[in-house]
């Protein structure tokens, strides 16, 4: 069996399961947040009773995350349902933004969008803050109201993004219903390159395949390239599995997966033990390619998907008019150390928005120093627009209000994950998708540019 299968079969007390079956699952965690919270909550209500508990108090995380600083009084109030339920639930890992359990959130606009508004419980965005808090662990099941849920593949789990009503079912049950999917196979070999990151192989293979060239699919990284990269390059990779329509991205474990994870279950008091899974000699893959690190280049993805794919050092010709760096994707530590790294000493050329992805990255880019400066005063001082208010911000465009987004038709490189139309604001506006080296480096330039010659 594949590593998808073996989880899948393990989590429905079976001893083999194949492509296509449909089993019960349980889960080990559910997360949602504030955008499909109270509609997961209203589910969950409607079909077990006003009185209804969890399934697990201990296993249900939410983390408030999306539309949090906004003055939009709906974005707020969706805050508050979700204290609220967690208050009467009982929930241990609920996030909160403020820290008065009884308190309302509301975002003050006089005191700007780039200081910092929320208390020592908030988490950030989800998907990033999941691993930091210790909730994700090898050989577990995570079912997420996200999408992007697929991000903590990374660590040797399924993680996969489900709907409202399914989670509303999860969230009384502890269980779920799943086909079990068929598995591609993506064999890495050799390293990445100086100015190549995790988020062009990922656009490379999106580009090799198509954006729906996945679709309900398990995408399995392995090989021996996987051991030259980092957590934070896994979760880059695992993350833009569903860019490509994946049911599941999901890497093998090894000492670096042991490592994060040790470390933060027990920073956090999180369940500690876990089971990793192995693949099997004898898998069977739906599809397998070879992707040799060596040779990627920097890569874009254009406007109007994520599988529009095109060499960086082939697109000089297209002017920008903004870069933005941030979201699970592009707003990690290492993100912002590899943007800093391309602009220190140097100026952007135009708009800047920076926008870390947890409060803990935060703390990391202003207290970390290089030669004397901060990162964050690095990246301050090359005029890019740097936020304390970690979240998703324009990665999915949000209310006017919201931090870098685009409200006129513009045209954005970003270190974010998706690029549909409408999807950072303005629906004539365009994004272009790629790594936080490209985009400082385009940021310098005001034109789509390759940053190898800059971090040469």
């Amino acid at each position: 069996m594949t590593l998808t299968e073996k989880l899948l079969a393990r989590a429905a007390g079976k001893a083999r399961v194949s492509a296509g079956d449909n089993i019960w699952v349980k889960a080990d965690v559910l997360m949602t947040h504030d955008v499909c919270g109270p509609g997961t909550i209203g589910v969950f209500k409607r079909e077990f009773g006003k009185t209804a508990r969890v399934w697990d108090r201990e296993r249900v995380v939410i983390i408030p995350d999306h539309y949090i600083f906004t003055a939009d009084s709906k974005s707020n109030r969706n805050v508050d349902i979700l204290r609220d339920f967690a208050r009467e639930q009982g929930l241990p890992y609920f996030y909160d933004v403020i820290d008065e359990p009884g308190g309302q959130w509301k975002f003050d606009t006089s005191k700007g969008l780039l200081k910092r508004q929320y208390g020592s419980q908030y988490a950030g965005v989800c998907h990033a803050a999941l691993p930091q808090k210790g909730h994700t662990r090898p050989g577990e099941i995570l079912f997420g109201t996200d999408s992007h849920t697929c991000m903590a593949g990374a660590f040797n789990e399924f993680a996969t993004g489900i709907g409202n009503t399914d989670a509303g079912f999860v969230m009384g049950t502890g269980k779920l219903l799943i086909k079990v999917p068929e598995t591609m196979r993506f064999r890495l070999e050799g390293r990445l390159q100086p100015g190549v990151m995790a988020k062009d192989l990922i656009l490379h293979i999106i580009g090799e395949i198509g954006f729906d060239g996945a679709t309900y699919r398990a995408m399995q990284f392995d090989g021996p390239g996987v051991a030259s990269l980092s957590m934070d390059d896994r979760m880059t990779v695992a993350n833009m599995a569903i860019e490509a329509g994946g049911k599941n991205g999901i890497f093998p474990f090894d000492a670096r997966t042991a490592e994060y994870v040790e470390a933060r279950t027990r920073l956090n008091g999180t369940r500690s033990h876990y089971e990793p899974v192995e693949a099997d000699a004898d898998q069977a893959f739906c599809y397998e390619t070879v992707v040799d690190l060596d040779k990627l280049e920097p890569t874009v993805a254009c406007h109007p998907d994520p599988g529009q794919r095109k060499r960086a050092r082939d697109m000089a010709d297209v002017r920008l008019d903004r870069a933005y760096i941030g979201s699970c994707t592009g707003g990690k530590t290492s993100d912002f150390v590899e943007f800093a790294r391309v602009v220190r000493g140097r100026r952007v050329a135009i708009d800047t928005f920076g926008v870390p992805a947890t409060p803990e990255i935060v703390h990391d880019l202003q207290t970390t120093r290089w030669g004397g400066e901060t990162i964050w005063d690095i990246l301050v001082g090359s005029g890019v627009q740097m936020t304390e208010n970690a979240g998703c911000a324009a990665c999915l465009g949000g209310p006017v209000d919201t931090f870098g987004r685009m409200n006129t038709p513009l045209k954005c490189i970003s270190a974010t994950n998706r690029n549909f139309p409408g999807r950072m604001g303005h629906k004539d506006s365009q994004v272009f998708l790629a790594s936080p080296a490209t985009v400082a480096a385009s940021a310098l330039a005001g034109h789509v540019a390759d940053p190898r010659a800059l971090v040469a």
